[in-house]
């Protein structure tokens, strides 16, 4: 049961950043639980709901952002309804330039046979 948790998390991930990356905001929006929560820094981040969460990202991605990537993901730890997934996260501008790369710990969950990121600490310094 715990390699199908850990498959669906990273299922997830991907998800976003393929919808974060197409700019589907409905798609991205699928890939979180709300409230999200995102600590960057000492500082925590609660989204209610999705409806400023796109327009938020796009303010701290910068006007620069073209796409982003998940590297080097690494299983933290995992039970059938949770799993925790350090990641590398890249952010680059249109040309290729990287904007920032830093690291996530990501907390998804399985409410009501939904997989979607419920947590994250991040080390982006935005």
């Amino acid at each position: 049961m715990s390699n199908q948790s850990i498959a669906a998390a990273k299922q997830v991930i991907q998800n976003h950043i393929l919808a974060l990356n197409a700019r589907d905001e409905k798609a991205l929006l699928q890939t979180m639980h709300f409230p999200h929560h995102r600590l960057s820094g000492t500082k925590l981040n609660t989204w209610e709901t999705g409806a400023a969460y796109f327009r938020d990202f796009k303010s701290r991605a910068g006007g620069n952002w073209d796409h982003s990537t998940a590297d080097d993901i690494q299983v933290v730890a995992h039970a059938p309804n949770k799993v925790h997934l350090d990641i590398q996260i890249t952010r680059y501008a249109k040309g290729g330039e990287i904007l920032s790369q830093f690291r996530s710990l990501w907390i998804f969950t399985n409410v009501d046979g939904h997989w979607a990121a419920a947590f994250r600490s991040s080390f982006a310094g935005d």
